[in-house]
């Protein structure tokens, strides 16, 4: 019983693509992940970002490098994402 509810945990974990901005903390890297959503009132399209702190163990990821984060429970009071990949560098 118990498995099948880890189970379907593991799949309810959000993931974003975006670019490092920064990688100067220890295991820690800043990503940039920018959407497209319509505008409130005037319903033209326009660029959103938003910057995630996400927990890079072996320090693998770089400034520039296209990555891929999942979320995770909280490490810091900012620090709630992972990198899962590096895509491209």
């Amino acid at each position: 019983m118990s498995e099948s509810v880890n189970e379907k945990k593991a799949g309810l974990q959000k993931t974003r693509v975006g670019v490092v901005t920064s990688d100067t903390m220890t295991k820690t890297i800043v990503v940039e992940v920018m959407r497209r959503v319509p505008h409130p009132r005037f319903k033209k399209i326009v660029k959103r970002t938003s910057r995630f702190f996400a927990h890079d163990e072996e320090e693998s990821a770089k400034v520039g490098d296209r990555v891929l984060i999942e979320e995770t429970k909280p490490r810091s009071k900012k620090k709630c994402w992972e990198l899962k990949e590096v895509l491209s560098h």
